[in-house]
């Protein structure tokens, strides 16, 4: 890919377009999330009302704490039209916290706790412990190409199973699925937008730009 290095970071030479997407700023790190999509080309917005959402083409959910993010989005009276632009097939990339708010069914949910929806999987929270088991190690992911994702997992959860229409895109090596793709949804029980590897928010990119 023009533009691209082994690490994973994408220059936006060679794309002609500029396409406008938000990161759900309700809480968590989202931050890193915009920093990380200006720097390969997008117009990156924070997103916290419907009306900002009705703007982007793309929408990346970040890490932070799941069972907030829904409390937040139904408050906020955001929940009911994200639900509707990913029925309406928005794509959109989920990043731990993130990851458990696209899935269709979650496992150790708080009491009252919601999801999105439209990945057919289903997460388990905090599925590898608290803060202090968080833990890095190297994936592959042979639909990224190139090297090893090195990813950092962060009170991540844990795709427990991966119904028809998802697939897995990245194993432990124990077995137990960590990233996961459904047409134009992506999630990631990890933190690519801590390290300097960018190659799945290029593949949201992608999916937005397609």
């Amino acid at each position: 890919m023009a533009g691209s290095d082994l690490g994973g970071r994408v220059a936006p030479a060679g794309r002609v377009s500029r396409p406008k997407v938000g990161v759900l700023a309700l809480q968590g790190d989202f931050r890193e999330h915009l920093l990380v999509l200006r720097e390969l080309g997008a117009d990156a917005v924070p997103v916290r009302r419907a009306s900002e959402l009705d703007e982007v083409a793309g929408l990346v959910i970040p890490g932070g704490e799941s069972s907030v993010m829904d409390k937040l989005s139904r408050t906020f009276g955001l929940a009911e039209p994200l639900k509707k632009r990913i029925a309406e097939g928005m794509p959109v990339y989920g990043t731990c916290a993130g990851l458990i708010l696209l899935a269709d069914t979650v496992r150790d949910a708080i009491a009252g706790q919601q999801t999105l929806g439209g990945l057919d999987v289903v997460v388990r929270r905090n599925a590898f412990g608290n803060q202090n088991d968080s833990f890095e190690t190297d994936l592959d992911i042979p639909e990224l190409g190139g090297p090893p994702v090195h990813a950092v997992f962060i009170r991540a959860p844990v795709v427990e199973s991966v119904g028809p229409k998802a697939h897995a895109l990245g194993v432990l090596d124990d077995g137990r699925v960590v990233a996961v793709e459904q047409g134009p949804l992506l999630g990631t029980a990890f933190h690519p937008e801590v390290t300097d590897d960018y190659r799945f928010h290029s593949r949201f990119l992608d999916k937005v730009r397609g």
